[in-house]
């Protein structure tokens, strides 16, 4: 027990000396460490102090470089300064010295205007002074001499006048003409398109006349369905080697022509059979009449044309008029157009388009009434072609006003086109018995002395007596007579009648 206190007390007294030493070496650690501290504060303090003070060197020495450059700065700004006063002063004692001499120069101007209207009074006074002594020795108005003057000058120069007038107009008339006819010549010389007309046949060859029963058919069964299929009229008659085909539309006859020779290649000819050839030739000339119209747009760089009115283009392909191919007769006439535009200043794109669809409404003339021209606008219209081109093609036959400088173009080029030699044709006789009917028409009005029909009948120049009629009567003459061809003849294209009256005075020097 008592070996257990005293091993107790022996423990506690060994804590409590343990206590007391670590509490004594906290406090000297503590002591020593507080010194260190200390010292590094010292030193930091230090080291402050330092560099504040060359922060405060280097901010003085940049504070006097910074006040040397401003006295200096400012003191260069005063010397502008002062210049440019002393030139604002020089500058104020200039204008006021040419504010000075234009002063000076106002009062003389004024002094001057003063003199010069006391002259004019003067002038005018002694005008006036001798307008009235003129007048009371001519015992006239100043009114009535300056009539009588003018009266005087008047006739003396009117004579002047009028030769003057008339050489200016015939020297332009002519320069206008040779401009108008090396435009045309050097159109047509650029075209140079060959004058052969092309015909569209409606015979269809046959290999042997064994062929005509065969079609004709048992009690002429083929020849009616052949006639009912293709809305044609087949004539078979003694002529050899050869079938006829008439009809007044050219698309029908060329689909009647096609699956005919189709039927006689295959040798099969039956009802049956000849709806299928004939529904296979529309086919065909569909297409045929497509390329064609593609072709001649694209030969005459027409271009953005709808494809309905390239097809029914394609279709004059099969028409002719007087012996001349129409679809042939619309390119020939867009190259002239084009032509012709490009040497005017005229739209060339719009002429040749015009040109081109100018015929277009003869392709479905025999379908459509109306004439050629109204049926081609309204097909242009409905397929939104271009109001351009519209108001070109309507007036190649005078139906409608020339609205545009196109217009005049593809008139120019139609009259070319179809006149010139070799275009289109026309029997010796009636051309022979028309152009003697134009003169025997224009010879039997009174006061008519000679006619002559010139430019294949496309002219009649008629000459008459000046002193039985005057030139107003001249002009209500050749409108007779333009009315009476236009009543009893039938003619292609125009015919311009010229009423000529000339005064002729002859005298004789001996």
């Amino acid at each position: 027990m008592d070996i257990n206190i005293a091993l107790t007390l022996g423990g506690v007294m060994a804590i409590l000396v343990g206590a007391a030493l670590g509490y004594l070496l906290r406090w000297f650690i503590s002591v020593s460490k507080k010194g260190s501290i200390e010292l590094e504060v010292k030193q930091v303090l230090l080291s402050a102090k330092e560099e504040a003070q060359k922060i405060l060197e280097e901010a003085d020495r940049k504070a006097e470089i910074y006040e040397r450059e401003f006295h200096k700065k400012e003191h260069e700004h005063e010397e502008r300064f002062k210049k440019t006063e002393e030139r604002l002063i020089k500058r104020e004692e200039f204008l006021d010295k040419r504010q000075s001499d234009i002063d000076n120069e106002v009062a003389g101007i004024k002094e001057k205007s003063e003199e010069i209207e006391i002259i004019r009074e003067k002038v005018t006074k002694k005008n006036e002074l001798a307008e009235h002594e003129l007048e009371r020795i001519a015992h006239l108005e100043s009114t009535e001499a300056k009539e009588e003057l003018l009266e005087r000058v008047e006739k003396r120069s009117e004579e002047d006048i009028l030769a003057r007038m008339k050489k200016i107009e015939q020297n332009g008339e002519e320069r206008l003409l040779a401009k108008a006819r090396d435009i045309l010549a050097t159109s047509i010389q650029r075209l140079a398109s060959s004058t052969a007309s092309e015909i569209m046949a409606t015979s269809v060859p046959i290999p042997s006349d064994e062929i005509k029963g065969k079609i004709i058919g048992k009690e002429g069964r083929n020849i009616r369905a052949f006639e009912r299929a293709a809305g044609v009229e087949v004539v078979i008659d003694d002529t050899p080697g050869s079938i006829l085909i008439s009809s007044f539309d050219p698309i029908r006859r060329q689909i009647a022509r096609v699956a005919l020779e189709n039927l006689i290649a295959d040798g099969r000819i039956q009802p049956a059979k000849i709806e299928e050839a004939v529904a296979k030739a529309q086919d065909e000339i569909t297409k045929i009449t497509k390329e064609k119209g593609e072709q001649a747009a694209y030969e005459c760089g027409v271009f953005n044309l709808d494809p309905h009115v390239i097809a029914i283009l394609g279709r004059l392909h099969f028409r002719t008029s007087y012996g001349q191919n129409v679809l042939q007769h619309s390119i020939e006439m867009a190259h002239i157009s084009g032509m012709i535009a490009e040497e005017i200043g005229g739209n060339v794109a719009v002429a040749k388009a015009g040109a081109l669809l100018h015929d277009l409404g003869k392709a479905v003339d025999h379908e459509v009434q109306g004439t050629h021209v109204e049926i081609g606008r309204r097909i242009l219209q409905k397929f939104d072609t271009d109001p351009r081109i519209i108001q070109a093609m309507q007036s190649h036959h005078e139906e409608y006003p020339y609205e545009t400088l196109e217009s005049i173009i593809v008139q120019t080029a139609d009259s070319v086109s179809g006149g010139r030699p070799g275009a289109r044709r026309d029997s010796t006789e009636n051309y022979l018995k028309r152009l003697e009917d134009l003169e025997s028409i224009a010879k039997s009005f009174p006061a008519v002395e000679k006619t002559y029909a010139i430019q294949a009948g496309r002219e009649l120049r008629i000459f008459v007596k000046s002193e039985e009629i005057s030139d107003l009567e001249s002009k209500n003459l050749a409108r007779e007579i333009a009315l009476r061809i236009e009543k009893e003849l039938k003619y292609p294209g125009e015919i311009k009648v010229a009423v000529i009256r000339e005064s002729r005075a002859i005298e004789y020097a001996r």
